[in-house]
Formats: C-alpha cells, sequence, structure tokens
C-alpha cells in the first residue's frame, strides 16, 4: 500500500473515502491540499458525519479532522509509544513542509489493542427454509450450509466469542433437529439454547418466545449475514445514543445500467440522466436490542423484526443505526452472496 492511496483531496466526496477505506481495509485516510497534510479521516469521522444526517456527496472537508497527529522526520519521537499512547490506527512521518514521506500502522509495531468484552447474549434467528438457497437447502438448514469447511452459524458464533460473548440462542423451525444435533456434537466453549418456533412467527415474532429467557441487551441476527465491525464500538454508541434498538446499516452503491429519463407534468422530457449510480444504506439484519423490547412484543403472532422497529418508532422510542462500509456486511442469503462470502473469507484467511 503506497501513500498515495491513503492520500485524499479535500473535494473528493464522503462516499468517495468511504469506497476508499472499503477497498483498502484500513480505518483511516489522510487529507492533502497542494500535496501536504492537511487533515485526517477516519471511519469515525465520518460515522459522525453521517449520523448527523451529513449528505454522502459532501467534500470531505466537512467531516474531517483538522487537527490530526502526525510527526516530524527529524522528531526523536518513539513512534512505537505515540502510536500506543493515543490509540492511532496509523500515524504519517512528515517533513517540515508538512508532505507526508511515509506512514507507520499500529499492526506494523505489532501493537494491539485489547478487544473489549461485551459478553451480550446473542439471538440467531435460524428458523427459516431459505428457498433462495435451494436446492442446498433442500439437503441442510441455512445455519448449516458450509462456508468454507466451517456452516455459517458456526462462523456467526465465532465472530462473537472474540468479544465474550458465551451464550446463544437459536430460534429454530425448518429442519431444526439437524441444527441440535450439529451442535449438541462438536466440541464448544460456549452455550446454546435452543428455542423452537412450532408455527413460523417471523424475524419478529419469534423473539416473543425469548420472553423471561434474556435479562439484558443482546445482539439480534440473520444466520446468513456477517459484519465484519468492531462490536464494542457499535455497543459503545447504542449506550451513548439510549436507543431501544440500534441497526447496523450498509452503504451500498448501484450503478443503474441504462439511462434515466424524467418526464414533467405536460408529458415531454424533462431531463435525462445517463447510467446514474444511487447510494443509500440498507439493513444487514444485525441490530443492537434491549431486553424491553422483548416483553413487548404479542405472543404467538406472526411479524417481522422491522414491524417491531416500527412500532418502537411510533412510541417515541429511540431507534438509531451504525453506518458501516459496502464490504463489510458479507450476505449469503442468495447464491451468488454465498459465492462472494466464501472468496472473501478465503482471502482473510490467506492474509
Amino acid at each position: 500500500m503506497n501513500i498515495e492511496e491513503l492520500c485524499i483531496c479535500e473535494e473528493k466526496t464522503v462516499r468517495n473515502a468511504m469506497e476508499r477505506l472499503d477497498s483498502l481495509a484500513t480505518k483511516i485516510l489522510f487529507v492533502v491540499r497542494d500535496g501536504r497534510l492537511v487533515a485526517a479521516l477516519t471511519d469515525g469521522d465520518i460515522r459522525r458525519w453521517i449520523l448527523l444526517k451529513g449528505d454522502l456527496n459532501a467534500p470531505v472537508k466537512c467531516a474531517a479532522n483538522y487537527y490530526p497527529y502526525y510527526v516530524k522526520n527529524n522528531s526523536n519521537e518513539d513512534i512505537f509509544n505515540f502510536l500506543k499512547k493515543y490509540e492511532l490506527e496509523a500515524i504519517p512521518i512528515v517533513s517540515e513542509e508538512m508532505v507526508i514521506e511515509r506512514i507507520v500502522f499500529r499492526n506494523e509495531n505489532d501493537i494491539r489493542r485489547s478487544r473489549e468484552q461485551l459478553e451480550l447474549p446473542v439471538v440467531m434467528m435460524a428458523g427459516g427454509k431459505g428457498t433462495r438457497l435451494y436446492p442446498y437447502t433442500k439437503i441442510l438448514p441455512k445455519p448449516l450450509i458450509p462456508v468454507g469447511e466451517v456452516p455459517i452459524a458456526e462462523r456467526i458464533i465465532a465472530q462473537y466469542r472474540r468479544y465474550g460473548c458465551r451464550d446463544y440462542f437459536l430460534i429454530v423451525n425448518h429442519k431444526k433437529n439437524m441444527i441440535k444435533a450439529y451442535f449438541n456434537e462438536i466440541e464448544k466453549d460456549y452455550n446454546v439454547y435452543y428455542v423452537d418456533e412450532d408455527v413460523p412467527l417471523g424475524t419478529g415474532g419469534g423473539l416473543s418466545l425469548l420472553k423471561g429467557k434474556i435479562t439484558s441487551p443482546f445482539i439480534l441476527t440473520n444466520c446468513d449475514i456477517l459484519v465484519k465491525e468492531d462490536f464494542s464500538k457499535i455497543y459503545r454508541l447504542h449506550k451513548e445514543k439510549k436507543n431501544v434498538i440500534t441497526m447496523i446499516c450498509s452503504l451500498k452503491n448501484f450503478k443503474i445500467p441504462y439511462g434515466i429519463v424524467n418526464i414533467d407534468e405536460s408529458g415531454e422530457l424533462e431531463n435525462m440522466r445517463e447510467k446514474p449510480e444511487l447510494s443509500f444504506f440498507t439493513n444487514t439484519g444485525c441490530y443492537i436490542v434491549e431486553p424491553e423490547v422483548i416483553d413487548e412484543i404479542e405472543e404467538n403472532t406472526p411479524m417481522g423484526f422491522p414491524d417491531i422497529i416500527e412500532k418502537c418508532k411510533r412510541e417515541g422510542k429511540s431507534v438509531g443505526i451504525y453506518p458501516v462500509g459496502e464490504k463489510a456486511w458479507l450476505d449469503m442469503g442468495q447464491m451468488d452472496g454465498l459465492e462472494h462470502m466464501r472468496d472473501v473469507l478465503e482471502d482473510d484467511r490467506n492474509e
């Protein structure tokens, strides 16, 4: 990775910056003007801008930090201790003219941040038929479809084990005995509790079966997605905002392969846009949820979790979002998504 890739000019858009961070798999870019360092832009800066309803097409100078950390090239500063002291992802080494000469990353010095232990229960919606993954799901339930050599449900659990999560509640229905048999037979250092859904209740209604079982905030996830993000940051935002639900949302970019035509009220051509690109945030199917949400769900009533979100909003409760980049969300709910997830996780293993 060279210096030019990690630098971005002030007039590029916030969306451009998110795409760059995604493609480089870093958490920071350095903003330059006439080749000189003037600011830094982290994934956290972008997140704060989005949560303030900032426009993704605004220039990065609107979201950047114009008081960046840096070290002069002729300084005797101990870079190792500097990174550790300020918990920085990277530090630019600059000349007297503020031209970046090199960038030192945290992992180059093996300075590891201790991962905050959340120890939250995790609820996995594992009862669906997975019709979009047919014919795989004719044989296996969706949670047991392998991504590489490991079933997706086990990969999801491994992700949360890194944060100290030990209790997993699987809401099961379709081919539930196969799911139970698999997790009962493998060696594991966590607890799996099965919640039998005798009739389909949807992604929201199934939570009513957990009344009296969960009394703390919990992570709710679909059984076919992975979110590659620091969940301690997500939980911290959830508590700071006093949300009852925090929805993790991923940026999506779509380029329409056609010219878009707008027609005015008289039926004449108003304007045309040739192959426009649309950017928006979409629900990943992963949330942080307060236990009071379970208590207020009507029992044995089919509903989706989005219905519960709408109900909370109508009641004036705080429902927030946590935005992540496009590549942070892996969804295997359809065939092309399954193959993409396999490719990404295989690349991660080989790094």
